[in-house]
C-alpha cells in the first residue's frame, strides 16, 4: 500500500509547479504527442517517451487508473510545419517509390521496436491520424460554425486575429499576435490566408497528392494540429488532466491545440500542460530537420561517426533520466560513458543485496538511513519527477551495500528487506531500468560465487597452515580474474568488479 503522496507537476500554462489534482480521481487522462512516422526514431524521440513513461508508471504506482493516449502522426504534418511543402510521409513515399501507408507502417514498427528496447510501456490507446479523419472534419465544422475559421480555395484556415480579439492567442507560449505576425515569413501559397499567423485546419490536396479524403470543402487532408485535439477529445473527453510533449511543440502545435479547443467548445480541454526539454548536440537541438540526429539503432550498435562505441538501451534510458526532464541534455560520448558506469554501479549494488548476511540488529546510522530512504525517493518524485535526485539517493544506498559487504556496518533482516524492496521498486518499477545482463548472467554469477567460496576455503586452509605464499597467490589470482578479496576482522569478503 503506497502512502498518500502530494505530487507537484510543472504546468507550462501557468509557469509554476502545481499540486496534481485529477479532474475525476482516481481516473487520470493523459495525452502525449507521439512521432511523425517518416524516419527512424532518434534520441530526440526517446526523451519524451521516457519522460512520460516515468510519469505513467508513477501515477499508476500512486494508485491512479491512467488512460494514456499517445498518437501516431501519419498524415498532415507538412515539411515546414507551417502549411507549406509536401506532407513528410508522402514525400518519403515518393522518394522511396512506396505507398505512404507502407512508409507509415514501417517506421511505426521501427518506433515500437525502439520503445520496447528502452522499456517504455505501451500507451493505453495509440490512435493514428489517418484513422480519425471524420473526427477531425467534425472539429473543423464546429470551429467554422462558431465563426473562428474561413474557407479559401477549398482549404479551411483558423482565423487567429478574430480568435485573439475574443480570447487570447499565445497563452501557452507567452507570445503575442503582433510579434507572431511580424516574425512570420512569407510562404508560397499563403495568399489564401487572411493573415500570416492563420493556420490550416483542412488543406485542399493538389492533384498529385495521394493522401486525400473527401470533405464538404474539398478532397484533401486535415491540418497537423487538428489530430491531437480531435483524438484527445474522443478518448479522454472534453476535459482531461495532462497533455505532454517536447518543448518544441509549445509553439505552434500546442498553442494551436488550445485555440482549436476553445474555438470549438468554448473552453480549454487540458488542465496541466507538461513539456520535456530538448536533446542537444554541440548546443544545437537534435532533430531530423536539422540533419544532426543519431538514430536509436545507431546508438545501440555504435554505427555512427559521432559515436566512440555502442551504447545499450538502458544506458540511453539512464542517460536521459540522469537529468531533470525540463533541463537540456547535451549529447557527448563522455556523458554516455558516465551513464554506462552509473548504470553498472546501480545494478551491481542491487545484485549485491543478495550477498548481505543480516545481523540481529542494525547500527543506528544504518537504521536511520533505511528508514528515511523510501520517503526521500518519494519526495524527489513528488517534486516534478526529480529523477536525478532519485538516482543520487539510490547511489547512496549502493554505498551502504558496499559498507555492509565489507562488514563496516550491520543491518537487521527487516531493514535489509526494506532496503532491497525500496531499491527494486524505484529502480525497476518507477525509473523503468532493467538489468540488461539478464537471467543467464545471474546464473553465471551464482556459479562464480560457489567457485569463489570454494577457492577462499582453500586460501583459508593455506593461511591456517601458515602457507602465506599460497594464500597470496590465490588472492592475486582472484584479483587478476576481477574478484576483489578483503580480509576483515569479521572474516573475508569478496566482490566481482564489473
Amino acid at each position: 500500500m503506497v502512502m498518500k503522496q502530494n505530487l507537484l507537476v510543472y504546468n507550462t500554462l501557468t509557469r509554476s509547479k502545481e499540486l496534481f489534482k485529477p479532474l475525476h480521481a482516481p481516473n487520470v487522462g493523459m495525452y502525449v504527442c507521439g512521432p511523425t512516422v517518416y524516419g527512424d526514431p532518434h534520441l530526440g524521440h526517446a526523451r519524451p517517451a521516457i519522460t512520460f513513461d516515468v510519469l505513467f508508471r508513477y501515477l499508476k504506482h500512486l494508485g491512479y487508473q491512467v488512460r494514456y493516449v499517445r498518437n501516431i502522426t501519419d498524415v498532415g504534418h507538412l515539411e515546414h510545419d507551417a502549411d507549406e511543402g509536401e506532407d513528410k510521409i508522402a514525400k518519403k513515399a515518393r522518394l522511396e517509390q512506396l505507398e505512404p501507408m507502407e512508409i507509415a507502417q514501417h517506421y511505426t514498427n521501427r518506433y515500437h521496436k525502439a520503445m520496447e528496447a528502452l522499456n517504455v510501456l505501451p500507451p493505453s490507446i495509440e490512435p493514428h491520424a489517418t484513422g480519425h479523419i471524420i473526427e477531425q472534419e467534425e472539429l473543423v465544422k464546429q470551429i467554422l460554425a462558431n465563426g473562428y475559421a474561413y474557407e479559401s480555395n477549398g482549404s479551411i484556415y483558423f482565423d487567429v486575429a478574430k480568435y485573439d480579439k475574443d480570447h487570447k492567442y499565445g497563452i501557452l507560449s507567452g507570445r503575442n499576435l503582433t510579434d507572431i505576425i511580424n516574425n512570420s515569413r512569407e510562404l508560397s501559397g499563403t495568399d489564401e490566408k487572411r493573415n500570416q499567423a492563420d493556420f490550416a485546419l483542412w488543406k485542399r490536396a493538389m492533384p498529385e497528392h495521394i493522401m486525400r479524403w473527401p470533405s464538404p470543402w474539398s478532397d484533401g487532408f486535415p491540418g497537423w494540429h487538428c489530430e491531437c485535439t480531435a483524438m484527445g477529445r474522443k478518448y479522454l473527453g472534453d476535459h482531461f488532466d495532462i497533455h505532454g510533449g517536447g518543448m518544441d511543440l509549445v509553439f505552434p502545435h500546442h498553442e494551436c491545440e488550445i485555440a482549436q479547443a476553445v474555438a470549438s467548445q468554448g473552453e480549454q480541454m487540458v488542465r496541466y500542460w507538461m513539456h520535456n526539454n530538448m536533446i542537444t548536440i554541440n548546443g544545437q537541438k537534435m532533430g531530423k530537420s536539422l540533419g544532426n540526429f543519431i538514430t536509436l539503432e545507431q546508438f545501440f550498435n555504435g554505427d555512427h561517426e559521432s559515436l566512440e562505441q555502442a551504447y545499450s538501451p538502458m544506458t540511453i534510458r539512464f542517460f536521459i533520466l540522469s537529468a531533470h526532464y525540463r533541463g537540456t541534455v547535451d549529447f557527448s560520448n563522455d556523458a554516455l560513458k558516465a551513464a554506462k558506469k552509473g548504470l553498472e554501479k546501480l545494478m551491481t549494488g542491487i545484485a549485491d543485496l543478495d550477498r548481505i548476511q543480516p545481523s540481529k540488529g542494525s547500527q543506528p546510522d544504518t537504521a536511520k538511513f533505511v528508514k528515511a530512504l523510501r520517503q526521500r525517493l518519494y519526495d524527489a518524485m513528488n517534486d516534478d519527477l526529480q529523477t536525478p535526485l532519485v538516482i543520487s539517493a539510490l547511489f547512496e544506498a549502493c554505498h551502504l551495500v558496499n559498507l555492509l559487504l565489507d562488514h563496516k556496518t550491520k543491518i537487521s533482516e527487516d531493514d535489509l528487506k526494506e532496503l532491497s524492496d525500496t531499491m527494486h521498486v524505484f529502480t525497476f518499477d518507477l525509473l523503468g531500468l532493467q538489468n540488461e545482463q539478464g537471467e543467464s548472467n545471474e546464473v553465471r554469477e551464482e556459479a562464480y560465487g560457489k567457485v569463489v567460496e570454494m577457492v577462499l576455503k582453500l586460501r583459508q586452509q593455506a593461511k591456517e597452515a601458515k602457507d602465506w605464499a599460497t594464500s597470496d597467490e590465490i588472492r592475486d589470482a582472484l584479483a587478476e580474474a576481477g574478484f576483489e578479496v578483503k580480509d576483515t576482522k569479521d572474516g573475508v569478503t569478496w566482490k566481482l568488479n564489473r
